[in-house]
């Protein structure tokens, strides 16, 4: 998040009468009726409003949220949706009571809000979420990040919640923002890791602006001092302990604003990859116990050449991902950053070293003007092959000004992995919604309405939240996987799923994490394109269990739970 344009914000105020030319549309208009998504927000019964807190100050929390999540709370097979929002903390009091928002699925294209019923309304100023059932009672829990204090939300599966952050030891200080569960030492329990942001209160707070016009804006992050992010072990009695002290972890002092956890090396150990803002990203690669038994990790990014960009420069990462975009059984990277620095897409190399080709895929250039937030690589249109979709929006709500290129609100971005491989961008195609532009932040990818075409919840900074209904798999057979962990963790996070049908093997692992201080559907969607049925499919469980199920002649268009060891259930 590098605003890295003040001196034309200053040479622009001098001049006080030049004016700024609008800049062209990045994404046409669409034409035809052959949309992708379509907006389902107006009809669908959210009413909820994020509030930002903009003030004249420009207090860097106010421009970096929400996160938004898409999680099954009643176990009932439909997803409902949580939203995050901001609240009290040392430089603002909200005129009333805000709250984040729980929305329950009625299982007809609405919902209904049942927040202060379930009690996760949240406390200070929240920024994130992450879902995970990290006591394997087999019902999803709820953890929010903050400038403040972080909450874990533990499912009493009755349909309400209880705080039991204290107990469980998750009060994280300082500033966090994105956080993802994974099991890193492969005892079955799923584990937390939280992103921390920059050294930011009462006494960092710096004044940014033109003292003789009296503007103020927000200060670039390189101005504040970088913190270390958490790495919390799962004791298994509803208890955590930091274990990240004395490891690489610690040691990197970064800016952390995005998280992916997977494995890059294919060793069945699940990795980090983190997205930091105007410092270089990390790549803590998972060694496994050293002679203590105590994990170790080792910060590669530098040589496993993610740290910065081409010309050695770092780069304001926000958002993050994983996903195996050409199918060979390796883990690919993404990582978005702000306007001028374009955004990279990570190819693995097969020896912890990745290459940049985001420009042979056309996102570099589709990017330069975009400062990019939540992702998401998935298959949008069930043919099979990764896509991927891009939220984006200035940091800087008077960037305008000074910019006759770049706008606070920017357009949403889809593309298209084509037969040869390629991603191509379809944003024309995608819908209203990639007509218009947003000051999107997070992105959850889920299928709300159980049709198995995934769907898209969009969070924006000061606005509501867009639900994009999927259009663009209708035609395309598919195959909706829940899996239940029984030795391995409960979410089967680092499960390796293996599919075959009309011909083709395709394979993916289960991560989870990436977007930005969002929380996406935990079920898997397979893709089959035309093919009439999957021909096999394997499930090869993380460890400790290491079981690989398999299955024959598996009919699609349906979701199925299977449960490790026991098969469909």
């Amino acid at each position: 998040m590098n605003f890295s344009r003040r001196g034309f914000l200053r040479i622009g105020m001098a001049l006080g009468a030049a004016k700024v030319l609008p800049m062209p549309a990045l994404v046409p208009q669409a034409s035809g009726e052959s949309l992708f998504f379509e907006i389902a927000s107006s009809s669908c019964g959210i009413a909820w409003v994020h509030e930002n807190a903009m003030s004249d100050n420009r207090y860097l929390p106010e421009t970096l949220g929400p996160g938004c999540a898409f999680l099954d709370f009643d176990n009932d097979g439909w997803m409902d949706i949580y939203l995050v929002n901001s609240g009290p903390c040392d430089f603002w009091t909200p005129a009333k009571p805000l709250r984040n928002a729980l929305y329950k699925n009625n299982r007809d294209g609405t919902f209904t809000d049942v927040t202060e019923k379930a009690g996760v309304a949240g406390g200070t100023f929240r920024m994130g979420v992450a879902v995970g059932d990290y006591d394997n009672d087999g019902w999803p829990d709820i953890f929010v990040t903050s400038y403040g204090r972080c909450i874990l939300y533990k499912n009493n599966r009755n349909g309400t919640f209880t705080d039991v952050t204290e107990k469980a030891g998750l009060a994280a200080p300082g500033w966090t923002t994105s956080a993802v569960w994974f099991d890193f030492d492969n005892d079955g329990l799923l584990d937390l890791f939280v992103c921390s942001f920059v050294d930011y209160g009462a006494k960092q707070k710096l004044a940014c602006g033109d003292n003789q016009i009296g503007n103020h804006y927000y200060c670039i992050p390189r101005v504040f001092r970088g913190t270390s992010s958490f790495l919390y072990h799962n004791n298994g009695d509803g208890t955590f302990s930091e274990v990240s002290k004395g490891t690489d972890i610690a040691r990197a002092i970064g800016k952390g604003l995005g998280v992916v956890a997977t494995d890059i090396n294919n060793d069945g150990r699940m990795d980090l990859f983190v997205a930091n803002d105007t410092v270089q990203n990390f790549l803590f690669v998972n060694r496994g116990p050293d002679a203590s038994g105590k994990t170790r990790w080792e910060e590669i990014a530098l040589q496993a050449e993610v740290a910065f960009s081409d010309n050695g420069q770092p780069r304001s990462g926000m958002g993050v991902d994983a996903g195996d975009l050409d199918n060979d059984g390796w883990q690919d990277l993404f990582v978005a950053n702000v306007d001028q620095e374009m955004f990279s897409l990570y190819h693995n190399n097969k020896n912890e070293t990745f290459n940049d080709i985001a420009h042979s895929h056309g996102v570099a250039q589709a990017t330069r003007l975009l400062s990019g937030w939540g992702l998401k690589y998935f298959d949008y249109d069930n043919d099979g092959a990764v896509d991927l979709i891009l939220a984006n929006g200035h940091p800087d709500d008077m960037i305008g000004r000074y910019s006759r290129q770049v706008r606070y609100k920017e357009p949403l971005l889809l593309f298209h992995q084509g037969p040869d491989g390629k991603l191509k961008n379809v944003s024309t195609e995608g819908g209203t919604a990639f007509e218009k532009s947003f000051a999107a932040r997070g992105l959850a990818v889920g299928d709300y309405d159980n049709d198995g075409a995934l769907d898209v919840l969009v969070a924006t900074n000061g606005g509501a939240p867009v639900l994009l209904k999927n259009n663009a798999a209708k035609g395309n057979n598919w195959l909706g996987l829940r899996l239940e962990g029984a030795t391995c963790n409960r979410d089967a996070i680092g499960a390796r799923i293996l599919w075959k049908a009309g011909g083709k093997l395709r394979q993916s692992l289960k991560n989870n994490g990436g977007s930005y201080l969002s929380s996406h559907d935990l079920r898997e969607v397979l893709g089959i394109g035309a093919a009439a049925q999957l021909d096999e499919l394997e499930i090869h469980w993380p460890a400790p269990s290491k079981r690989v199920d398999k299955f024959t002649s598996v009919a699609p268009n349906r979701y199925i739970h299977i449960i490790e060891g026991k098969g469909i259930v």
